[in-house]
């Protein structure tokens, strides 16, 4: 039963792996076009094989970050849209929002974190 397990385990891994793949570029050490089976895209620099730089990255929901990432999160300066026009502006850390920033929503309002 537990090498049944195993063998579940490996397969699955190797399908979310398998579906996911460098489209354009040096998705290692430079700047590359990385794309998800779900249809997430990423554009921008990358280093060891991560997220690393600038760059850009979009669901398929309408959502997308610009700005800054770090070992995969985002880190740094950066502008995250909503799929419903709300957008944070600001500063970033692994992958939260962190330090000072803007939030506007759609309809005009708008936060400022400092």
């Amino acid at each position: 039963m537990k090498k049944l397990f195993l063998y579940i385990f490996l397969i699955l891994t190797w399908c979310n792996v398998g579906f996911a793949e460098c489209i354009e570029g040096d998705c290692t050490n430079g700047q590359g076009t990385w794309r998800w089976a779900e249809g997430d895209k990423y554009v921008g620099e990358f280093k060891d094989g991560k997220r690393n730089g600038q760059g850009t990255w979009t669901h398929p929901s309408g959502e997308y970050y610009v700005g800054e990432f770090k070992n995969n999160k985002r880190h740094g300066q950066g502008t995250f849209t909503w799929a419903d026009g709300d957008k944070y502006v600001g500063g970033w850390k692994y992958d939260k929002q962190h330090g000072q920033g803007t939030i506007t929503w759609a309809d005009g309002g708008k936060y400022i974190k400092r």
